[in-house]
């Protein structure tokens, strides 16, 4: 498939490929294909849904080479002296950094209390609420968006800095990433326009009144700011001779630590990422929409695509491999 055929099939879709805005691929550090749909020009940012999740590892991972975090299996409570425990519950006390990075965390719900956290004015507090539980740590996988939000406030504790500003100084800028400035609204409707909305919008990310980015949705990226950020990963945390993070991190962040089901892929997770494939060596960040950042550091080709709100979309890896992967090959 040509870059034309491409642009046409995307476009002409009607299925799974007609909310993609944005396609972007690196290879060697180079940039060798970049196009655009319905609207949105090469630096429009999106919502890139749980890919948020994503830069949230490596935020942690930026902390750690900092000494920020002592290491992954620090407990939650570490840092946050004055979070009052609720009586009766002990299981909170062990849970780590580790337990949020896999998915692992135990929780005290059986599905996710959406109106709870988010119409609440402290999210992270509120996901505290949530954390432990009388089954204890189990190990078990358990895909919690509103868990996530505990790392946020961990980053902000540990470093005296908003996490925004945090990833601003430390990820964004280094990056030639445009800076990110807080969405300012919260309200129940804001959030689901946000969601929903499929107009371009600005570098932003969303937060809860305090002024604390969402750490599992809501960080708004172009699939250029993507694509950059594998770019940046498979070649060993370096930028532009720029140290971002530290390869150790990346090998800990991108190694398998557990075996998922069919309603993921049936992929390896490590520290919210993915690895589809047992065989090679690709990893990806990957969001509701089919937003992706997938990485190939075997190919030296990293791949951004951005996608508006589309139920049912999430994984676009193969998509990627069939139509993206040869064209920059065949380049």
């Amino acid at each position: 498939m040509t870059k034309n055929e491409l642009h046409k099939y995307v476009e002409e879709s009607s299925g799974s490929e007609s909310n993609i805005c944005q396609i972007c691929a690196f290879r060697n550090g180079e940039m060798i294909y970049s196009d655009n749909w319905h609207g949105f020009k090469f630096d429009s940012a999106v919502n890139v849904m749980s890919v948020t999740k994503g830069i949230m590892a490596l935020l942690a991972g930026i902390a750690a080479d900092k000494g920020l975090i002592g290491n992954v299996n620090q407990k939650v409570l570490d840092f946050f002296p004055e979070y009052i425990v609720k009586r009766g519950e002990k299981t909170i006390y062990d849970v780590t950094i580790e337990h949020l990075l896999t998915m692992t965390a135990p929780y005290k719900y059986r599905s996710e209390p959406w109106t709870k956290v988010c119409t609440s004015q402290d999210w992270t507090k509120a996901a505290l609420d949530l954390l432990g539980g009388k089954a204890g740590i189990t190990g078990e996988f358990k895909y919690a968006t509103l868990g996530i939000q505990i790392l946020s406030g961990i980053i902000e504790n540990c470093s005296g800095m908003k996490c925004i500003d945090f990833a601003n100084k430390y990820l964004f800028s280094p990056l030639g990433i445009p800076e990110h400035k807080i969405h300012g609204n919260s309200s129940k409707e804001d959030q689901f326009d946000f969601l929903r909305n499929k107009r371009p919008r600005r570098n932003e990310w969303y937060s809860d009144p305090q002024g604390t980015v969402t750490a599992g949705w809501g960080l708004t990226l172009s699939a250029h700011d993507m694509a950059k950020i594998g770019y940046m990963l498979i070649n060993g945390g370096v930028y532009h001779n720029k140290r971002i993070v530290t390869n150790e991190w990346i090998g800990k962040m991108t190694s398998p630590k557990l075996q998922l089901g069919e309603m993921f892929g049936n992929m390896q997770y490590c520290y919210l990422w993915y690895r589809p494939h047992k065989d090679k060596l690709i990893f990806a960040a990957i969001g509701d929409g089919g937003n992706v950042i997938y990485a190939d550091p075997e190919k030296s080709i990293s791949v951004g695509v951005t996608g508006t709100f589309k139920p049912r979309i999430f994984d676009r890896v193969d998509f990627i491999e069939k139509n993206v992967i040869p064209l920059i090959e065949g380049a």
